[in-house]
């Protein structure tokens, strides 16, 4: 069963590739966040891919096991793992042109409330992050969730400015969207 070992790099490959492909056709921006802010987060998420990723690099405490080493968590974790990076994928398909890697407002943005942002404001992020979790389910070791938790405080701090120019960009429409739906959990945050 080599092939296992396999399985979520060729996830996250496929997440990246559709993900490359559907970046072709955007609206071009009208306003976007600094270049230094996108390069922190992206060193931040170089960091996680490697606590996650690279489990050979010795990390004393970081190497120790929250979960037993065992198939059931390796195949929960695959499903975890294949759930939230299929939500993250509706978000971006539902957001069609409007969608930015960097915090951006678009030419003719469009405040989208439907398909998955019916459920949460923010699927990518919901998705991304519950991906990653599964991850560190099938590692089982506190690397992992480590890593989940950097790539939440990045997210985290992303959703937040990317909330303050929603609020500017749509006024009344968004808080009451705000108020309706939950930022990353349904129902709870």
């Amino acid at each position: 069963m080599h092939w296992l070992r396999f399985l979520f790099p060729a996830m996250w490959l496929a997440y990246i590739a559709y993900w490359r492909a559907m970046a072709a056709d955007l609206k071009s921006d009208e306003r976007s966040e600094s270049a230094s802010s996108r390069l922190q987060r992206f060193a931040v998420m170089i960091l996680a891919l490697v606590l996650l990723g690279v489990p050979g690099i010795k990390l004393s405490v970081l190497d120790r096991r929250f979960l037993p080493a065992s198939m059931l968590w390796f195949w929960i974790g695959a499903f975890v793992t294949a759930a939230g990076l299929l939500f993250s994928v509706w978000g971006r398909r539902y957001l069609g042109r409007n969608w930015s890697q960097a915090v951006a407002i678009k030419k003719d943005h469009e405040l989208i409330t439907g398909g998955p942002y019916s459920l949460v404001r923010h699927p990518i992020y919901t998705g991304l992050v519950t991906g990653l979790f599964g991850c560190a389910l099938a590692e089982g070791e506190w690397r992992g969730l480590l890593a989940v938790g950097l790539v939440f405080i990045v997210l985290l701090r992303k959703l937040l400015l990317e909330e303050r120019w929603m609020r500017e960009q749509f006024g009344e429409a968004y808080k009451n969207y705000a108020r309706q739906v939950r930022a990353l959990v349904p129902y709870v945050f």
